[in-house]
């Protein structure tokens, strides 16, 4: 994805590799990252921050990965770059202005589907008619993770994996009770064709923001 004629002239950060901390939630999100920011420090803190201890982040903090998408129109492959991410408790955090904007030069750069609606954060998937609810209330897509950070600068690049119209079962949650639901099978096919794709679309997106 990263051709040299792809991403020239590309408006990038001007932040030293080591301010920079990328936060994941899961292991498919630390791959991606790893692979197109292998210098950078990654952290997978778990679904819902439930492995992070806050007191090693400083500096910038990015969560890089997947959403849930709450809107109709935005679909798979769709980049979020919120400026707001809040918590359903009403906590807010606002983006890093830097971040944003070096990332929505390259999304613009590369004509990618970009949505900087706000994001909402939650300890558990928002699904069925929670998306709509959500929606009313003007949030573009769901992750687990930015809205809990506590850092100095907090960004978010996401990338929407299921929507309204391509639901998720909850069990993806706990992988290993998925063998025991023959039901939701099908989706491991979908999930493994779409999940790395746009695992990988965010992290290359964040690094060529960030640069070579």
């Amino acid at each position: 994805m990263r051709s040299h004629a792809r991403w020239h002239g590309i408006e990038r950060m001007a932040i030293s590799l080591h301010e920079l901390t990328v936060v994941t939630g899961t292991s498919l999100e630390t791959k991606a990252v790893a692979r197109a920011l292998p210098r950078v420090r990654c952290i997978e803190a778990g679904i819902a921050l439930r492995k992070l201890d806050h007191s090693h982040l400083s500096g910038l903090v990015v969560t890089c990965g997947l959403a849930g998408g709450l809107r109709d129109g935005a679909g798979t492959g769709t980049l979020v770059v919120p400026e707001r991410v809040s918590t359903p408790d009403g906590q807010a955090i606002r983006c890093d202005d830097e971040v944003r904007s070096a990332v929505l030069a390259v999304a613009r750069g590369l004509g990618l589907a970009v949505d900087e609606g706000p994001l909402l954060t939650s300890s558990t998937l928002i699904t069925g008619s929670e998306r709509a609810d959500w929606a009313r209330r003007g949030f573009v897509a769901a992750d687990m993770e930015t809205g809990f950070l506590r850092a100095a600068r907090v960004a978010a690049v996401r990338v929407i994996l299921d929507t309204p119209q391509r639901e998720l079962s909850t069990l993806w949650l706990q992988p290993a009770r998925v063998i025991a639901h023959p039901s939701i099978w099908p989706q491991a096919l979908w999930l493994g064709l779409n999940g790395p794709r746009c695992a990988r679309l965010a992290a290359n997106v964040l690094a060529a923001a960030v640069g070579p």
